[in-house]
């Protein structure tokens, strides 16, 4: 490797707000040093902290550990050219985006796969359906699913100036404000992000954000119990959570995890309820039947356990794999699965309203 050759594989690294432009024609690549198998980037930012410097510095890392030999160690530096009351430094961030969101609540589960991020997006249109202004925030930095389940993919947020301070537009779309770090990312671009690294990306994604007046601002939280989210959960004004699980005995573990990190007195938050996820099946050409394949009542039982309702519980139906593959999510339906999603919605809403 020498710095001619790495410098070549920059140009596949695009800033989402210049143009799409990389980062070798945008001379953000001030400094390459390659030492045996340690590569040192320096990146050059004008002016004030760029909204998308997370994002940047993850692909550029991302792009060199990709196209290098095994086993190089990769370290990125940043330096501002010309620092002009660094607004938008991650450490200097306000919470001003966020004095007009009544209620903030986070979607977590114990572990991945079990629907979580299905039943974040299906909730954020179901509660649009009954009039409420909603947004949601795609915290899952690792693997975001919000543009592909609302057919935005593609879709490339506006960033705007304000006073020196830089503001990104949400994407719109089913009564929805969505944000996500999916849209700045390039197509099959996986992120390779240390946990401070992420832990500032989600806050500029959530705290840069024109959200604007919204009702709820849900967050689509990472699955487990890490240090991203307690950090998110202390530096955010998360109200409370929703934790979303399967029936299955064994998913009581991953239960307890998540209760347990949100009653810690560090943290301190409530938690509104259970969704049990996948709770039956239900053939689309036998709505009313329920065929319990996880087991029943799994849900209910990890709810008594834990002191914490249950407040939703959301069949299995093909069209909900088909409608999150195709971008149409099913709470858009008036099939099962949008009636259950639809319900799940009133009874959230029944609680955060009932107590302002």
């Amino acid at each position: 490797m020498d710095k001619t050759e790495i410098l070549e594989w920059l140009r596949d690294v695009h800033h989402p707000g210049k143009g799409n432009k990389d980062i070798v024609e945008l001379r953000m690549v001030q400094d390459i040093l390659v030492l045996d198998k340690h590569v040192t980037v320096v990146l050059a930012f004008p002016k004030h902290r760029d909204p998308l410097a997370e994002y940047i510095e993850g692909s550029t890392r991302a792009t060199i550990i990709r196209n290098s030999p095994d086993g190089t160690e990769v370290e990125i530096k940043t330096v501002v050219e010309r620092e002009e009351k660094p607004k938008n430094n991650v450490n200097e961030l306000d919470l001003e985006e966020l004095d007009h969101v009544k209620h903030i609540i986070g979607i977590a589960s114990g572990k991945g796969g079990v629907g979580k991020s299905t039943v974040a997006v299906n909730l954020a249109v179901a509660l649009a359906r009954q009039g409420y202004k909603v947004g949601l925030a795609d915290a899952d930095v690792y693997g975001p699913s919000v543009p592909l389940m609302t057919q935005t993919e593609g879709a490339l947020p506006d960033v705007m100036n304000e006073n020196g301070k830089e503001v990104i537009l949400p994407i719109e779309k089913f009564g929805v404000k969505w944000m996500s770090i999916g849209y700045f990312a390039q197509p099959g671009q996986a992120l390779i992000w240390r946990g401070p690294m992420a832990c500032n990306a989600l806050k500029q994604m959530l705290l840069q954000i024109r959200w604007e007046e919204l009702d709820y601002l849900l967050i689509d939280m990472p699955p487990g119990t890490g240090d991203i989210h307690i950090s998110l959960v202390q530096d955010i004004p998360m109200e409370g959570a929703v934790i979303v699980t399967t029936p299955q005995a064994v998913a009581l573990a991953d239960v307890e995890k998540g209760v347990d990190m949100f009653r810690n007195p560090n943290i301190n938050r409530r938690i509104f309820g259970l969704v049990e996820n996948m709770a039956w099946f239900t053939p689309a050409e036998l709505p009313e039947n329920k065929y319990y394949i996880f087991g029943k009542d799994g849900g209910a039982q990890m709810a008594k356990r834990f002191s914490i309702p249950m407040i939703g519980q959301i069949p299995i139906v093909q069209s909900i794999r088909e409608c999150g593959d195709q971008g149409t999510p099913a709470a858009l339906s008036d099939g099962p699965d949008g009636k259950a999603f639809m319900e799940l919605a009133e009874v959230l809403s029944r609680i955060t309203e009932s107590e302002l």
